[in-house]
């Protein structure tokens, strides 16, 4: 009977051969490796989308406001001693290139003398407050009270005091823009993880040590936002000391081709001149934010990009 069942049931299969249970298990792996190629695929195009977005979007808006200044200014007839269209404003621009490109440059390199100064004197300060508590409680008063002291009131004094004006701008900006940095960067310097404060202090780390690998890594990402708003400021305060001041002729800022302007009523003129302002201090702010993205985009949160 045995035998006889043996024989209805047939020869018994074949046992699974490595190929064969070999094949599915690689066949898996490349299912695996061919989605997480498409998902790393999307994620960059999302990010190579978003990054498209932060540029076009605030283009189009600035483009679509202009065009409705435009429209408003041609429909109305609005006189160009009033309110000058875009588009004559562009062409004042290109037309009196030579005399602006000069103030152009002169309010660039007072606004950059100035913020090399405040980083210089800010991060020096900062480290000085860092290392002891008795200079911060002295001077730190001091620094409060530039900042809180409106530029206007003290560029009147400074342009008496200082013979020079280009000195006596470069100090106005140098006030306006150190504080950002020094405020910023004492923070930085003192937000650094107690934790790890004791780790070096139980490995016996220099002061050097401490500094170089810990310190300056959690100041950087406060300094580099304070840089990014002092910016900004050395460039207000370079053109509202110039503006106190009141200087004219060849070896001046935009500030004066603005007053220069205003007595002459060449309304397309101030606007080409304000203008160039408002682009030098928008290209200032995105080398800093490129400059931020650069330094902290691979370990800082706050300029990591995040998976969608």
């Amino acid at each position: 009977m045995r035998e006889a069942d043996t024989i209805r049931q047939g020869p018994p299969a074949p046992a699974p051969t490595v190929a064969a249970t070999a094949a599915p298990t690689a066949a898996g792996r490349h299912h695996r490796r061919t989605d997480e190629q498409r998902a790393a695929d999307r994620a960059r195009l999302a990010r190579r989308g978003e990054a498209a977005a932060r540029v076009l979007l605030p283009l189009f808006v600035v483009a679509a406001l202009l065009g409705v200044w435009e429209v408003v200014v041609q429909v109305q007839k609005i006189p160009h001693y009033i309110l000058p269209a875009p588009s004559l404003v562009l062409e004042t621009l290109v037309k009196n290139w030579a005399s602006l490109a000069p103030a152009l440059w002169f309010t660039l390199r007072l606004t950059l003398m100035a913020l090399g100064l405040a980083v210089v004197g800010g991060v020096l300060l900062a480290m000085a407050f860092a290392l002891s508590k008795w200079v911060e409680i002295s001077l730190f008063p001091i620094a409060v009270l530039l900042q809180v002291t409106p530029i206007v009131a003290i560029a009147p004094l400074i342009l008496i005091y200082v013979d020079s004006t280009t000195a006596a701008l470069l100090i106005c900006a140098w006030i306006v823009a150190f504080f950002p940095i020094l405020s910023n960067t004492v923070i930085g310097l003192k937000s650094a993880d107690s934790n790890l404060r004791d780790l070096y202090t139980l490995y016996g780390a220099t002061r050097w040590q401490r500094f170089r690998f810990l310190l300056v890594p959690s100041a950087l990402p406060y300094f580099l936002g304070g840089l990014k708003i002092a910016g900004g400021l050395a460039l207000i305060g370079a053109v509202v000391a110039e503006f106190t001041a009141g200087s004219a002729g060849r070896n001046t800022g935009l500030a004066s081709r603005i007053l220069e302007s205003m007595f002459r009523t060449e309304i397309p003129m101030m606007f080409a001149a304000l203008l160039l302002v408002s682009l030098l201090g928008i290209v200032i702010f995105a080398v800093f934010a490129a400059l931020a993205r650069l330094l902290l985009g691979h370990w800082h949160e706050s300029e990591m990009s995040r998976e969608p």
